[in-house]
């Protein structure tokens, strides 16, 4: 499995119904799992900045991630970004190579 990072901003519309966050969440999560059963969350984080939340998370391929980011924008995100995310021994190992 692989390693990725979900990157997620709301719109306008999803960030006036913060009190509601916890069902929408929810229901995201089990869109997610629906879709793409093979995912596995292992972090979320609501986060202050650019972004309102951190999701990192297992998949077994690229186009496995596409779709994690596509329910997001389809569920009420107007950003989602899937990042390929690489363990730090392993980038090391890489810069062994140049």
């Amino acid at each position: 499995m692989k390693t990725f990072i979900l990157m997620t901003k709301l719109s306008t519309e999803m960030t006036t119904k913060m009190k509601d966050r916890s069902k929408i969440g929810r229901e995201w999560l089990d869109h997610v799992k629906e879709k793409c059963p093979d995912v596995k969350f292992t972090a979320h984080y609501a986060i202050l900045g650019q972004f309102d939340f951190l999701d990192i998370y297992e998949a077994p391929n690229d186009e496995t991630a596409a779709m994690v980011s596509l329910i997001s924008r389809s569920d009420g995100a107007i950003e989602a970004q899937s990042l390929s995310a690489i363990p730090y021994k392993q980038f090391l190992g890489m810069t062994q190579k140049l």
